[in-house]
């Protein structure tokens, strides 16, 4: 079955003060291969580009074994799945060497790119040239994250330049780091994110300001980012010891 297959060797930019893989740098790995395969199987950047369509994330579910460090080599293996009405699933296996150190699954849409609305695959006319690979990364569904009631918000961060992808909205990796500082460096000392699950709930813009929001549940830690009040992004992660 198709695998698209890549290598990617940690920079000093692409870890934290201890030398751990970021979860930001980690979701750009994974999802510069998810457009190199979408590239290769015909429905990539440009392919969309040209009908007016673009993808936009929904939803991540990440699982890690180990902590992954500077100077290690990951390869990304990752492959479509059938989508489902207005949902395409994607998942994905990363390796370092012969080890499988971790699991990703991931949904996607797809949007007009003047209106933002979401379209059906339907409407893309090279769909039934592609093969999906009916395997699995990981079997999980459990995609609703509760809302956090009576966090505190941690501190506020304002959109800009630096944050905007070619959809003209902040890139989901962007919020990864957003919501990861809502921790200390200290706090993260001798830890990895073992489980992480992030929904994007709606785009944000340029100048919109985010609050982040923090608070601790059953083992896990919810974060979430509200714009004037208004859900966009929500995250929650389990820390393991290195």
């Amino acid at each position: 079955m198709y695998r698209h297959i890549k290598s990617y060797e940690l920079r000093y930019t692409d870890v934290d003060a201890y030398d751990n893989l970021k979860l930001s740098s980690l979701l750009s790995f994974v999802e510069e291969s998810a457009c190199l395969s979408a590239d290769e199987l015909g429905f990539g950047y440009e392919a969309l580009n040209k009908k007016n369509l673009g993808f936009i994330i929904v939803n991540n579910y990440i699982k890690l074994k180990r902590n992954i460090k500077l100077g290690e080599v990951i390869t990304i293996h990752t492959w479509p799945l059938k989508p489902r009405l207005l949902i395409f699933f994607r998942d994905s296996e990363i390796y370092v060497g012969n080890e499988k150190v971790g699991v990703v699954s991931a949904r996607w849409c797809m949007i007009n790119k003047d209106t933002f609305v979401i379209e059906p695959w339907s409407v893309f006319s090279d769909k039934d040239t592609i093969e999906y690979n009916t395997e699995r990364s990981v079997n999980f569904s459990s995609w609703k994250i509760p809302e956090i009631s009576g966090g505190k918000i941690v501190y506020s961060k304002r959109m800009a330049y630096s944050d905007y992808d070619h959809n003209y909205h902040v890139n989901n990796t962007k919020y990864a780091d957003f919501l990861m500082d809502a921790f200390s460096v200290d706090e993260l000392y001798g830890k990895y994110p073992e489980s992480v699950q992030i929904t994007y709930v709606k785009q944000c813009k340029e100048n919109e300001v985010l609050d982040i929001i923090r608070k601790d549940l059953d083992g896990y830690i919810l974060t979430e980012g509200r714009e004037d009040g208004e859900l966009r992004v929500q995250m929650r992660i389990k820390l393991n010891d290195v």
